[in-house]
């Protein structure tokens, strides 16, 4: 007989977190060990619970939000747990930044119950798992590629967006302003562009902004 795959859930509601333990835990093969309500206690848990599967959602309160969780859990020594994401968001942005910080899976919160078991027993045997929506974005990108902004581009572009300055920029992502104006310039030429308002206008179009 396979043993049930090992869970911890990490979202900071406390009714999502109570109703995704209650179905969870009716699934005979789903052993759910855990629960956390932002990214250091998904950390800390993970680091010390071991548990197969990471459930994370992206967007977290304080200062870590699922992305970095989902980078620091995925650094820990073995045994590393896997990391599905289950969240609302299906950005461009959000799912590039999931899959680079290591996340094994990106499931939208629509999905149905079955499908969200599935997911979690592939994710535990290392299976790559997208909702079919993520899955057609990506799809759709690899078919029409167009300009790849790294991590860093995209963070400053969610700033852009936010309407701060290259000083505020600076200050949020701690870097130099000279090194702002250097992946802003490098922006406007993947995005074909030379100001800052057609750079977010483009963004948003293509639904590169988390």
């Amino acid at each position: 007989m396979t043993s049930a795959v090992r869970l911890l859930i990490c979202d900071d509601h406390a009714v999502v977190r109570a109703g995704l333990h209650a179905l969870l835990s009716s699934a005979p093969d789903i052993e759910v060990i855990g629960e956390a309500a932002d990214g250091p206690a998904a950390v800390a848990l993970a680091a010390s619970l071991h548990p197969d599967v990471v459930l994370m959602d992206l967007q977290l309160g304080g200062d870590m939000d699922g992305i970095e969780a989902t980078r620091r859990i995925t650094a820990q020594p073995a045994p590393t747990p896997h990391v599905l994401v289950l969240t609302t968001y299906d950005t461009d942005a959000d799912i590039t930044r999931a899959i680079e910080a290591g996340a094994t899976g990106y499931l939208l919160k629509a999905e149905r119950p079955e499908e969200l078991f599935a997911a979690i027993h592939a994710a535990a045997s290392g299976q790559t798992t997208l909702s079919a929506p993520v899955a057609a974005r990506v799809m759709a990108r690899m078919r029409n590629p167009g300009p790849t902004l790294t991590t860093r581009e995209l963070d400053i572009l969610g700033q852009l967006a936010q309407g701060l300055g290259n000083r505020e920029i600076a200050r949020a992502l701690h870097i130099s302003e000279a090194t702002v104006k250097t992946h802003l310039g490098r922006i406007y030429d993947k995005l074909g562009v030379d100001t800052r308002a057609a750079a977010v206008a483009v963004a948003t179009e293509r639904r590169l902004l988390a």
